[in-house]
């Protein structure tokens, strides 16, 4: 194999980090592994070896460009794939073309001054919802939780813009005919317009009364549709960005949208499990296709105007001839619910992404599913056919998008994102230990008093978006979107149990006040009470029709609360499963509910901005608080049951006054999306955890922030001081992912 001292090391790369997926894996299974298996042989230890690379970069160091080549770059790539610590290695000065970094721990390691020209990198941070190429396709556009909008080369994977504006999650995004500019819509009930070229925005369109959740232009770029949860579609004139006609006639949430070939027609679906085709023109509802059995997340027309198909919650893909409203063909195989559909850009063939991991390419003549793509690692929310008709995009809800060749069925590229977005935090019983679940898979137990973090809890292969102590303090559960709940050790930080059984997302995880019995809520409507000790589910609470975001019991133990996307709070009988009462809690989603310390009171919170306290014994409402700005995502009584914190999207946590429903403090330092809040059990601490990656404390007297817990994030004290071959955007991510400037 080839030495680190022969020319070709000089003269050629060994693996292309720019390369197809494929080409790349085989690179450095064919290359680059056997070199790293000879060294080690040779040099006896990883030690040994990391100091012949040291040595390597210190004789590369002060000459030219053109003397080291891609030695500095193949040294890079080969200490990662010989698994050596790289924190606090000096790269500063050298030309480090063709490093695939993505996913690489890269604390403090010192790339000033250097050339970073066709390296790879992890360049971005929140889920991404939605994408699509460009009409030339040499452009991919992707929309994020993160509140941003991401512009990408797609031969080279490079970051070339963020466009920054929305105050709240982007759920949709589209070029426009000519491709010049971009229109997004999300979670802050707007609608945006931008500047390709710059990323500048150009207008916000304003009206809805809820999230939109669609946007689509008309053929001629004239004219844009969009689809919002106040169950209407708007047209906006492009020019001037005034809404043109309201087309109002459905009875939920709109989800999708879509122009015919012609732009004669708009069509448009939702929850309310129809399909309803407009008159562009008059804004007449033409047909109303109604055979779906569940709600339907996509629609497209065919290229050549004849046919629409739809992808739906019932788990089937409908073909329609939609000027007769006759459904042509049922595509049956998709196991969990079709999130995206899209026609190739010939209209021969439909892609699908789907709940189950999966996506299917269907022949349109045959009717027949000729391929399934097997590699994603999660639900599929959005699939995309390039231009060329050779390429799809498909993105995952674990932050991945992938590039796949269809023909071949070879993945071509892959975007990683990362962000330890510290979704719930607790305390322990006794206060001395804050834990906080993470997007990174990880669960931090810190002292919040030094703000060291003392175990990171591995084991879970997807998001925590629940946790919870035992009574006792030993034991923490926590609930994953890899469907199951772990147990852990508090001491050890080992997991000793993993309850399965959910089909879906595991969102929520409370223990029985005794601490015998643990529940846990699901993206599958379900609630299970497990016995702990067994592993084993001994009762299924099934009533709610969309998914559980908060469980929680009431102090005696007796009755179970629980919150949901269906917009209502059910409570239920611990003893006989059964529900004994349905709050219609809010006109959006619950996101948490509560009981009051003497479990008198439950308070809600929810996406509709607002915090409601109830009588649940009566269902009254007995107080609403309306101060947030945005979704309100999580809150806590104080011990006492005097005082109500609140953590919003609005980026801060406000303390309440629960007797009189006055703010006494706002508590603001937050750079990002608030979404977890928790009372220390002495009642004079708050914690809140943010998209901004970090963990709070505040004094609840003052408002006052007393610390910030950080985890060491991907690229923590890496330096990038006057390097070369980064874009402007990319710099903003690394520098969100802890890269020094």
């Amino acid at each position: 194999p080839l030495h680190p001292h022969t020319p070709l090391f000089i003269s050629h790369a060994l693996i292309k980090a720019q390369a197809k997926d494929y080409v790349r894996e085989t690179q450095i299974n064919l290359i680059l592994q056997p070199i790293i298996n000879e060294l080690t042989t040779q040099f006896g230890s990883l030690e040994n070896l990391s100091d012949y690379f040291a040595q390597i970069l210190s004789n590369l160091r002060g000459k030219t460009p053109k003397e080291t080549g891609y030695a500095a770059g193949n040294t890079l790539n080969l200490l990662h794939h010989a698994q050596i610590e790289l924190s606090g290695f000096d790269f500063s000065g050298l030309t480090l073309w063709q490093a695939y970094l993505q996913g690489v721990h890269l604390h403090n390691v010192n790339f000033s001054n250097s050339d970073l020209s066709h390296c790879v990198f992890t360049e971005t941070l929140g889920n991404i919802l939605y994408t699509t190429f460009s009409p030339d396709g040499h452009l991919l556009v992707t929309c994020d939780t993160d509140c941003n909008v991401r512009l990408w080369e797609v031969k080279t994977g490079k970051l070339l813009l963020i466009c920054q504006g929305h105050t709240n999650w982007v759920r949709f995004v589209v070029f426009s005919p000519d491709g010049e500019i971009l229109a997004s819509c999300g979670a802050d009930c707007t609608v945006k317009l931008w500047n390709v070229s710059d990323g500048v925005c150009i207008k916000t369109l304003t009206g809805h009364g809820h999230e939109t959740f669609a946007v689509a232009f008309s053929p001629d770029g004239d004219i844009l549709a969009s689809a919002s949860g106040d169950r209407t579609v708007k047209l906006w004139n492009i020019r001037d960005g005034y809404c043109i006609k309201t087309l109002v006639g459905h009875t939920d949430w709109v989800r999708c949208v879509a122009f015919s070939s012609d732009g004669n027609i708009v069509a448009s679906s939702g929850a309310d499990h129809l399909i309803k085709l407009w008159d562009v023109e008059s804004g007449e509802c033409l047909q109303t296709l109604t055979e779906h059995q569940s709600w339907i997340r996509s629609i497209a027309f065919s290229p050549n105007g004849q046919i629409l198909a739809s992808g739906s919650g019932d788990r089937t893909i409908k073909i329609w001839n939609y000027e007769t409203g006759e459904c042509i063909k049922t595509y049956t195989g998709h196991t969990n619910s079709v999130y995206s559909v899209a026609f190739s850009p010939s209209g021969e063939i439909l892609v699908s992404g789907s709940g189950d991991r999966t996506v299917k390419l269907w022949d349109c003549h045959t009717h027949t599913c000729t391929k399934t793509l097997h590699k994603q690692t999660n639900e599929v929310c959005c699939v995309a056919f390039s231009p060329d008709n050779q390429t799809i995009a498909c993105v995952s809800l674990d932050q991945t998008m992938r590039l796949w060749d269809y023909p071949s069925g070879q993945c071509l590229k892959t975007w990683q994102g990362n962000t330890d977005w510290a979704l719930p935090v607790t305390f322990s019983p006794d206060g001395q230990i804050l834990a906080s679940g993470s997007n990174d898979k990880t669960i931090k137990l810190w002292d919040w008093q030094t703000g060291k973090c003392l175990l990171s809890l591995q084991g879970h292969t997807d998001f925590i978006y629940g946790i919870a102590f035992s009574p006792d303090g030993h034991i923490l559960a926590s609930a994953s979107t890899d469907s199951t709940v772990r147990l852990w050790n508090v001491n050890t930080g080992k997991c000793f149990q993993i309850l399965q059984g959910h089909t879906d997302w595991a969102y929520t995880v409370a223990f029985h006040p005794k601490g015998e019995a643990i529940a846990s809520g699901s993206a599958d409507c379900t609630m299970k009470l497990w016995d702990w000790h067994t592993g084993q589910c001994f009762k299924n609470l099934i009533g709610h029709t969309d998914k559980i975001f908060t469980i929680v019991f009431s102090p005696d133990g007796q009755i179970l609360a629980s919150a949901s996307a269906d917009q209502t709070v059910k409570l239920w009988n611990c003893e006989t499963g059964d529900c004994i009462t349905t709050l219609q809690a809010h006109d959006a989603r619950v996101y948490t509910a509560i009981f009051s310390p003497d479990g008198q009171t439950l308070a809600t919170c929810s996406t509709d901005q607002t915090i409601k306290l109830w009588d649940w014994q009566t269902g009254k409402c007995l107080k609403t608080f309306t101060e947030h700005t945005n979704w309100v995502f999580a809150i806590a009584f104080s011990p006492d049951g005097q005082t109500l914190a609140s953590a919003s999207h609005d980026q801060t946590v406000r303390i309440w006054d629960v007797k009189t429903g006055k703010c006494q403090h706002i508590c603001i330092g937050h750079m990002h999306l608030v979404s977890a809040v928790a009372f220390h059990p002495e009642g004079k601490i708050i914690a809140s955890g943010s998209q901004d990656q970090t963990v709070r404390t505040w004094d609840i007297k003052t408002g006052e922030c007393i610390r910030i817990l950080i985890a060491k994030r991907l690229y923590e004290g890496m330096r990038i001081t006057n390097t070369k071959g980064l874009t402007d955007a990319t710099i903003l991510t690394l520098q969100s992912l802890g890269a020094v400037v």
